[in-house]
């Protein structure tokens, strides 16, 4: 695993977990702490990490960082709407979630 792919799987258990110790990820995979340490380093210049020191230490992720929001198109948002009538309800609840979640085009889910 290059440096580049590490970093990119630190930043996948940063956004699952939201906070891990150094020694956690070091052991997921199969590092030095000094390696993450260096890692984290690396990936504050780009992304909302906070490290802490001491007992309960570790990095964190900041809370309202979240890459997948608002990533769906007006076209798939609009497409997921025009289901509605087409689903059940509990599969609505679902699709409705995702366009909360991932699109900024739904402002008003309840129309």
């Amino acid at each position: 695993m290059t440096a580049t792919e590490r970093r990119e799987e630190i930043m996948r258990i940063m956004v699952a977990r939201r906070e891990e110790s150094m020694q956690v990820l070091a052991r997921e995979l199969g590092v030095t702490d000094r390696t993450i340490r260096n890692d984290i380093l690396v990936l504050t210049g780009s992304y909302p990490l906070e490290t802490v020191r001491g007992n309960g230490g570790g990095v964190r992720l900041d809370k309202s960082y979240h890459p997948y929001r608002n990533t769906m198109s007006r076209q798939q948002t609009e497409t997921i709407l025009n289901l509605k009538d087409r689903v059940s309800e509990e599969e609505w609840t679902v699709l409705e979630q995702l366009i909360r979640e991932h699109s900024h085009w739904a402002l008003d889910l309840d129309k």
